[in-house]
């Protein structure tokens, strides 16, 4: 693939206007899911501070134009499965009101996805295994169409740069290539590239010759590197992007290499492609950043006070099931011990996190005896304290997790989520543990280490950029998944006798931590230079707003085969 040409070197422009696209957006109500969330959240006005002009568009899904403030300002026509269509745009106004960020949604009902058993919208919808993606990707496809669409028609006024967000926004990077307007420097961020998106390119309801009939693709662009029949919109963005990035320099250098799995994870089948935009020069890793209210303080209680407002949690989370799970009735138990403790315990290890196979592999892996490693690390804690571990997910780690919370009562799984109960554990917690078996970037670690607490993590991708063993928290590797497993027992046997028997050491550990700042101005400083290859003035005055030139994509047919 050759890419379009631009001019070499850092442009200055006066309030560049960048559009987000991206199938997550927290800082509306209830448009968040995972990290891509996150990020659209905080590099918008981190962006707007520097001068830039930023708009952020995801699909509706059938609500997030209702919300309070919402007002339609334009309409779209778009080609969809070879017919006209129409979609409104409506702008959402969010509770920080930043002059210089603009939230929009598109609205048509072949992006909805409602949940009839749940009674609510949906972002994301789990297709049968036989059918992956069958529902999301033509949601997405959809997507695609009416953004591309509104960009030809002007809906967002004039535009310097467009940036998509992981394979839900890759269709957009298709279909600019057949579009007649000036073509526009394009950023593509991998998020998640273990979810691909992956369809047929024909025969079948749910593929691109279905979306888009007759359009004159050129396989190179957007087929599946081992399955030559499927499109694969990750490996299309990737193709398609004049820059790739990724959330941590670490992780951008890993999918550089093929996975190995269990024990290393890495390209996922895209490695060819990826090393074809890193030998370019055109895959950067910037690190994501961290919220730091200005007034924030850890919410540092006393145990009975913490373990009443977790029951009330459990509590309400039961509310949500015709039967008592017995994750909830054990968990309401122990907290009911933990409450009764007349002094605080010595030891508070805590995890925050989806409860699934990337977060907490390493805690199953048996050692010869067939003791799991989790087993190891609870009866190493024994009666100097408790690990409390909040989240939900996987059916088989929920089971997992609560059989073991039965078998050692200084394990307490609450198997649900609330912002008030990660709030308080990350600020009473004594070590936080976070051994994911890969990681592109991670907000757990920053969050923890944001209210003192250090951490013990794998040193893969983010987590290998953001916890320094030994300075502010502790990190363990391997070269298998047994040898990960059996050091991150050992780190954290390590990390709890520290705290027993060096308590100077310790503190300057948690002080450490505490003041290791990942900030997101800085990290919208490299986007600026590293990704738009930008230098921002703020202007004296508004003046006519002009987008820089740029030449036409090369022709397909020169691009060099991936």
């Amino acid at each position: 693939m050759i890419p379009p040409n631009f001019p070499s070197g850092e442009v200055t422009l006066s309030r560049p206007h960048i559009l987000h696209v991206a199938a997550e957006n927290d800082r509306l109500p209830g448009c968040k899911i995972g990290g891509i969330g996150d990020v659209i959240r905080y590099i918008a006005p981190a962006l707007a501070d520097l001068g830039c002009r930023v708009t952020i568009v995801t699909p509706s899904y059938g609500y997030l134009h209702r919300l309070p403030g919402a007002r339609r300002i334009a309409g779209i026509g778009f080609i969809f499965r070879g017919g006209p269509h129409w979609a409104d745009i409506f702008e959402v106004p969010d509770k920080s009101s930043h002059t210089n960020v603009r939230n929009c949604v598109i609205q048509h009902p072949w992006m909805e996805a409602y949940d009839h058993w749940a009674g609510r919208h949906r972002i994301y919808v789990d297709d049968l295994f036989n059918e992956p993606f069958y529902t999301d990707s033509s949601r997405f496809a959809c997507f695609g169409a009416a953004v591309s669409a509104a960009i030809v028609q002007g809906r967002f006024g004039p535009l310097d740069l467009l940036h998509l967000h992981d394979w839900h926004a890759a269709f957009v990077a298709l279909l600019r290539r057949f579009s007649p307007t000036p073509a526009l420097r394009t950023v593509f961020t991998i998020h998640n590239l273990s979810i691909q998106g992956l369809r047929p390119l024909r025969h079948n309801e749910s593929s691109l010759e279905a979306w888009f009939p007759g359009l004159p693709y050129d396989w190179i662009d957007v087929g599946d590197p081992q399955w030559s029949d499927c499109i694969n919109p990750m490996a299309m963005g990737i193709r398609l992007a004049d820059v790739v990035h990724t959330v941590s320099p670490t992780y951008a250098e890993e999918i550089c290499h093929p996975s190995d799995k269990p024990h290393f994870y890495g390209a996922e089948r895209l490695e060819s492609v990826i090393r074809y935009q890193n030998d370019a020069g055109r895959l950067k890793g910037i690190l994501n950043g961290c919220d730091y209210p200005a007034r924030r303080k850890p919410a540092r209680i006393d145990m009975p006070a913490l373990a009443q407002q977790l029951q009330e949690d459990v509590v309400h989370w039961c509310a949500h099931h015709d039967l008592l799970p017995a994750a909830n009735f054990v968990a309401y138990q122990r907290l009911a011990d933990l409450g009764r403790s007349p002094e605080r315990p010595h030891l508070l290890l805590i995890s925050v996190s989806r409860v699934v196979d990337q977060k907490f592999m390493l805690m199953r892996i048996t050692d010869p005896s067939g003791r799991t490693a989790l087993q190891h690390i609870l009866e190493a804690l024994g009666e100097r304290g408790f690990y409390l571990l909040l989240g939900n997910g996987n059916s088989d780690y929920e089971r997992f997790f609560t059989y073991m919370s039965t078998q050692h009562r200084n394990f307490i799984f609450l198997n649900g989520y609330s912002e008030r109960s990660a709030d308080m554990l990350y600020g009473n917690g004594d070590l936080f543990l976070m051994p994911s078996s890969f990681e592109p970037c991670g907000i757990g670690q920053m969050l923890a280490m944001r209210d003192g607490q250090p951490c013990v993590v794998h040193a893969a991708g983010g987590l290998k950029d953001t916890v320094q063993d030994q300075v502010n928290g502790f990190s363990f590797s391997g070269s298998t998944v047994w040898e990960q497993a059996d050091h991150f027992v050992r780190t954290t046997c390590r990390a709890m006798d520290l705290r027993s028997e060096n308590p100077r050491q310790w503190r300057r550990i948690v002080q450490k931590a505490a003041a290791t700042r990942f900030l997101w101005k800085e990290t919208a400083r490299q986007y600026m230079q590293q990704l738009y290859g930008l230098q921002v003035q703020k202007p004296a005055a508004s003046a006519p707003h002009k987008p820089p030139a740029r030449k036409a994509p090369a022709a397909s047919k020169a691009r060099r085969k991936i």
